[in-house]
């Protein structure tokens, strides 16, 4: 199984977005090189399918089957691709809160502390579909690290197309996210273009 081992705070200054999009709360104290170098339409293209991949912690194959799905899909190809992304169970636990990162969500889905609609699930890019419910397991819930998340738990943070029970940590999917609820900064349509080439 293919591993992705950049540092986060580097990758996140290569490709110039902040490190609270991918949930650390560290800053970089390096200084940002001035090039002046002009970057091709290509390159821009090919940036913006790496923060993509990069914010939600995918590798290429699974990406590009994640486009040929969308492209499937009727509607605008760009938005249905970041709507697919942010469908994956490890993507909602992190909306929900549950998790600090992304990263930190897979691991949760993976060793088994996630349930969606009460059976355990530990493939983090299960896609949820409307009304699936999805919680923290009942063994793991008297867990240390979960009775630090109840008691720190904001409901505040959760988008508009989930409805998150701060009392049972779960949290329902009543709908299907737009494009104006999902707050990655990631142009779709260039990756669209730079997969019709």
């Amino acid at each position: 199984m293919a591993i992705d081992r950049v540092p986060a705070l580097k990758r996140c200054r290569s490709l110039g977005i902040e490190p609270a999009v991918v949930g650390l709360s560290k800053q970089s104290k390096r200084q940002p090189r001035r090039t002046n170098r002009k970057v091709s339409e290509y390159g821009t293209q090919l940036k913006e399918k790496q923060k993509a991949k990069f914010i939600y912690g995918i590798l290429e194959k699974q990406f590009r089957t994640y486009y040929d799905k969308a492209k499937q899909m009727q509607g605008v190809t760009g938005e249905n691709l970041l709507g697919l992304l942010e469908r994956r169970i490890d993507n909602v636990v992190f909306r929900l809160g549950l998790a600090a990162t992304r990263k930190q969500a897979r691991q949760l889905v993976r060793h088994g502390h996630i349930t969606v609609n009460g059976k355990r699930l530990d493939i983090p890019s299960a896609l949820v579909r409307v009304n699936d419910v999805v919680a923290v397991a009942e063994k793991s819930r008297a867990k240390d690290f979960f009775k630090g998340i109840s008691e720190n738990y904001s409901v505040l943070s959760v988008p508009a197309w989930i409805t998150a029970d701060k009392a049972n940590m779960t949290g329902t999917v009543t709908r299907f996210p737009n494009r104006d609820e999902i707050d990655v900064p990631v142009n779709e349509q260039a990756i669209v273009e730079l997969y019709s080439r």
